[in-house]
């Protein structure tokens, strides 16, 4: 109730105003438990140290969206599934859940490996099926994003079993560089293909005409997702290409993603407020996963595991 005041106080709709806190109170979490990492950290590897916030933040916004939007979202639960409802409410919830763990890192080698296995049950049971049979570029995209999406869950699961458990973990941070890779190289070439799309995720969304050297960003986005995603594959500087095209993605999340978000949120459309949270906690996202490769290899205090240096 003091929820839904405040946000009519605030003259944000529900769901808005849900999102938003959700993501606001997780960045706020994820930064405090990432104090010690982070004055440990010297010069760019202080980006590998937001890569637990990067990671969590979106799923809370996410999580938030599906107890808020749920007549919206319901469409996405197949038909065939019994008791809809339930499943979309359980689904944000375990968003909301994995989200407070990865982001203060308590239990993530248990969130990290459930998280994985939802994602993937997302891609099997909703976009796989739907890419195969439609051929449409913006599912595909959809089915790697989430898969990428699982696969770091898996790394971050894997680096705190590690710390846990000397040698253990080193399996799931190897599927989820692999799943990674495939989705930076299947990124990098949508970026060469379609040059005036939104940066980072190709989706649907086109970049607004005000910002300058429009097909520049895409192809060096695509350029950069390319090689890092061939290096993850070779097992070659892989550290070295996660910290970079990740500090690259957080980049253009604030200075593009961040403009986009606050234009949207002073639209009076609820649609367009939704869709501008959401692409900005979608690219963090993607950010946080790339950074993930990245951290599982960092050879300096502050960091839970140490792999094995490339």
């Amino acid at each position: 109730m003091a929820s839904t005041t405040l946000a009519v106080f605030l003259g944000l709709p529900g769901s808005v105003f849900s999102m938003s806190v959700s993501g606001l109170g997780l960045l706020v979490i994820g930064l405090l438990s990432a104090k010690n990492a982070l004055a440990h950290a010297r010069g760019i590897d202080k980006i590998v140290a937001l890569t637990h916030l990067s990671f969590a933040a979106p799923f809370a916004v996410f999580g938030a969206e599906h107890l808020s939007r749920e007549q919206f979202l319901l469409n996405m639960v197949p038909s065939y599934m019994p008791w809809r409802l339930f499943w979309l409410y359980f689904v944000g919830v375990a968003l909301i859940a994995a989200s407070v763990s990865i982001a203060t890192q308590i239990q993530v080698r248990w969130s990290g490996l459930l998280l994985g296995i939802m994602m993937f049950l997302f891609v099997g049971m909703l976009y796989l099926p739907g890419a195969i049979r439609t051929g449409n570029r913006f599912v595909w995209a959809v089915a790697f994003r989430e898969m990428s999406f699982g696969g770091a869950a898996w790394v971050l699961a894997g680096i705190a079993m590690g710390r846990q458990y000397p040698g253990q973990g080193k399996n799931l941070i190897h599927v989820g560089r692999v799943l990674i890779a495939m989705a930076a190289i299947f990124f990098g070439i949508q970026h060469f293909l379609h040059p005036l799309g939104m940066p980072g995720v190709p989706l649907q969304k086109q970049m607004p005409t005000w910002i300058p050297g429009r097909t520049l960003i895409d192809y060096l986005t695509g350029a950069f997702l390319v090689a890092a995603g061939v290096c993850f594959l070779l097992g070659r500087k892989t550290r070295i290409a996660a910290t970079y095209l990740g500090t690259w993605i957080l980049l253009l999340v604030v200075v593009i993603y961040g403009p986009v978000l606050i234009a949207a949120l002073a639209d009076p459309n609820t649609d367009v407020r939704v869709e501008g949270i959401s692409y900005f906690a979608d690219t963090l996202l993607f950010g946080g996963v790339i950074l993930s490769v990245a951290c599982a290899l960092m050879p300096m205090r502050g960091f839970a595991w140490r792999g094995p240096r490339s």
